[in-house]
């Protein structure tokens, strides 16, 4: 019984890989698309963009653990002192999260036009909105 469950966890886990390295293909393709980088743009752009991408992935994997897992499972039960501490830290990542996207435009004013850092923002707001309605619709399918 336990080969079987850690095969299942293991076969699950390859599945949520696999997913999210496609997912990472297809926001490649729809950035390098909507921004029209050429070669040698495409050639600096990513290294920087990719390692932003993890910092900003890693902040919210802390964020998800630290505050919303408090929220969901503690929030009746935290004391005022609980609260505040939560609230800092909420505001603390906020802040890096800033830093982090402060730090990616500036990394990138040398290497691409201003005009494709702003389309950058765009392209990022435009992809997480397509996959928002797509989760939206598939759920609306399956009750």
């Amino acid at each position: 019984m336990k080969k079987i469950l850690l095969l299942l966890l293991f076969a699950s886990t390859i599945a949520m890989a696999q997913r999210g390295e496609k997912l990472k293909a297809y926001k490649t393709a729809f950035i390098t698309e909507a921004l029209d980088l050429t070669a040698s743009e495409a050639e600096k752009f990513w290294p920087i963009y990719n390692v932003h991408e993890d910092k900003m992935m890693a902040l919210r994997k802390s964020e998800r653990k630290e505050i919303f897992e408090t929220v969901r499972h503690n929030l009746e039960s935290l004391s005022e002192e609980e609260a505040n501490k939560l609230i800092d830290r909420m505001v603390d990542l906020k802040s890096k999260e800033f830093t982090y996207e402060k730090e990616l435009i500036q990394n990138l004013k040398g290497i691409l036009p201003a005009k494709k850092i702003i389309r950058l923002k765009k392209a990022e707001e435009e992809f997480k909105h397509m996959l928002l309605d797509k989760f939206r619709n598939r759920k609306g399918r399956h009750p």
